[in-house]
């Protein structure tokens, strides 16, 4: 029980400062097309909300604010809200969207799991994964809302874990409905990958110095990272692509249906 009261004492203060942690801060990048919510489905939302139960959803109550970048193209970058849920000591699972307003648009997911598990991983999986060292120890990685302490205690779990993130919705391409492929995503890992517009904007909406994060950080120890994560940075690139396929049992005669 004693190595699950950190994390729960962050869990808590996370829900208690849910109320500051950014509330409207950041707006979604587009508005989807479609007429107004009719009043009907409002009245059905509202009875869905009282009536229905929302066990999974309710375990997300963890926020984290980063950044990331299409894998294979490193200048196309964008900020991301993540909405965490820790299945156990090993394994987290968040949801991801461009804001974090009511507006917002899910924009995908991301699993993140500890360097125990990804040691575990076949060699061609682990080139799926990017490292958050660089993420936590830059103090890019923040957890609006929650008190100090215990966004210092969150980032020592986080700073050895790595994640599995796969982008469904591209708004930072301005497309307003889900179109194209899903993406997969990686996390930065040097100084001067990312756009420092993208920094500056982020810190002064939150109000927060993403400077002084790293200072505050520098007591965390920076892990070893697996030779084989961020795969990226050595050329090698993993991405989905849209192809057409006919499988030919598809079409095999089957005779007559009656």
């Amino acid at each position: 029980m004693a190595k699950h009261s950190g994390i729960l004492w962050i869990l808590f203060v996370a829900v208690i400062g849910s109320a500051a942690c950014g509330g409207r801060n950041t707006d979604s990048n587009v508005e989807a097309p479609g007429d107004e919510k009719p009043a009907k489905d409002k009245l059905l939302e509202t009875g869905a909300d009282l009536l229905q139960d929302k066990s999974p959803l309710r375990h997300f109550n963890a926020y984290l604010n980063g950044f990331h970048f299409y894998n294979g193209n490193i200048r196309a970058q964008m900020e991301a809200h993540h909405y965490v849920h820790q299945l156990n000591e090993d394994v987290y699972q968040a949801i991801i969207f461009d804001g974090n307003g009511p507006d917002a648009k899910l924009m995908g997911v991301e699993y993140i799991i500890t360097e125990r598990l990804f040691k575990t991983l076949p060699e061609e999986e682990k080139k799926l994964w990017h490292s958050h060292h660089y993420e936590v120890k830059s103090g890019s990685l923040i957890a609006p809302g929650i008190p100090d302490i215990a966004e210092h205690e969150l980032m020592e779990k986080l700073v050895s874990t790595y994640g599995k993130t796969i982008h469904t919705w591209h708004t930072d391409q301005q497309r307003t409905l889900p179109l194209g492929s899903p993406m997969i995503m990686m996390g930065f890992t040097k100084d001067g990958q990312i756009h420092p517009q993208l920094l500056t904007e982020r810190d002064k909406r939150f109000n927060v110095s993403t400077e002084e994060n790293k200072k505050e950080r520098e007591d965390i120890p920076m892990p070893t990272v697996d030779p084989m994560a961020n795969a990226w940075e050595r050329g090698e690139l993993r991405q989905f692509i849209i192809t057409e396929r006919v499988d030919s049992a598809l079409h095999k005669h089957q005779g007559p249906v009656h």
